[in-house]
């Protein structure tokens, strides 16, 4: 059995990040600016590039007919509806990425001035920092947590024995992932992505046994 672990595609954020959506002072609500990026955010021309290529790459990796796990979000719904078609994904909130809360699209600038209370560990302690507001989330808390979750629906009897899974998710879920998967510190592979962060449609492949997974390799989508 294999677990790939994929990236959503580019999204429009992805690309164009500070030019958009990233207004300071924001023109949303904390509400308002989670369901944009919840419900809205699709993905750029190079995104639905990235999905042929993953259709191509996927099956070379866990087969015909894997199991399919898929965030809530529209970016990574959409790759894997383009990159699978044909096969239903299961669409589960475990895959969601981190809820920044009040914080979505803030500004580090607004988001130290609105909420100086968090600011020394959204400075120092990110994996520990929690977003104010309603169903904010630390990484090394929830995100943890909820990844955890979701591993367990790969267990022996929620999965078919010999089933290979595909989970389309988020590049701080994919943190969490790793920490729990690779059974590292959350720190250690937080520092890893600072120094380089895994690009859109990389696909991580863990060979599992006994329970225990093992990363095989990183593939990465042509440039």
């Amino acid at each position: 059995m294999r677990l790939a672990v994929v990236r959503h595609a580019e999204s429009v954020e992805n690309a164009d990040k500070y030019n958009g959506f990233y207004q300071d002072p924001r023109p949303w609500t904390g509400a308002a600016a989670h369901a944009l990026s919840r419900d809205v955010i699709g993905l750029t021309a190079r995104g639905f590039r990235q999905t042929a290529w993953l259709g191509e790459t996927l099956p070379q990796v866990v087969g015909d007919g894997p199991a399919v796990f898929v965030s809530q979000y529209r970016r990574a719904r959409d790759t894997a509806e383009l990159a699978m078609p044909g096969i239903t994904a299961e669409v589960t909130g475990l895959l969601n990425e981190q809820h920044y809360a009040d914080a979505t699209y803030m500004t580090m600038r607004e988001l130290f001035e609105t909420f100086p209370d968090g600011a020394d560990d959204r400075r120092h302690r990110k994996h520990l920092w929690t977003p104010p507001g309603k169903g904010g989330e630390s990484l090394a808390v929830e995100v943890h947590g909820r990844v955890t979750a979701f591993l367990a629906l790969l267990a022996p009897g929620a999965v078919e024995a010999g089933r290979s899974a595909v989970a389309f998710t988020h590049h701080t879920t994919i943190l969490g992932l790793r920490a729990v998967l690779e059974q590292r510190p959350v720190t250690e592979v937080v520092e890893e992505s600072r120094a380089r962060k895994l690009p859109n449609a990389a696909v991580l492949v863990y060979r599992v046994a006994a329970g225990r997974y093992e990363l095989e390799q990183v593939i990465e989508p042509p440039a």
